[in-house]
């Protein structure tokens, strides 16, 4: 099975079910209004993950080189965060 890249906000959209506390999503609502709302989730989303591939790299460059300093970090994040941007395009986690 190949893996497709996902486009950020771009391409057809499939539409899921999700339960979420009832609080959380009226603080959604009221932050964004009802039409903003899958947007919102989904931009929460595209963000978690991206956070966990960097992550998932970080401590696998970390098993095989060494520790990274803090600084090293945060300027990998930075990176990957412009790579992205300027591409629009990143891979689905395995």
């Amino acid at each position: 099975m190949t893996e497709m890249p996902y486009s950020i906000g771009e391409g057809p959209a499939t539409r899921v079910s999700l339960s979420l506390p009832e609080g959380t999503a009226e603080a959604i609502r009221q932050r964004v209004g009802k039409r903003e709302f899958s947007a919102f989730i989904t931009a929460a989303v595209e963000r978690e993950l991206r956070g966990q591939i960097l992550d998932e790299y970080l401590a696998d460059y970390e098993r095989r080189k060494g520790p990274i300093a803090a600084a090293e970090q945060d300027r990998a994040r930075q990176v990957f965060d412009e790579v992205f941007a300027e591409e629009g395009e990143w891979p689905v986690a395995s």
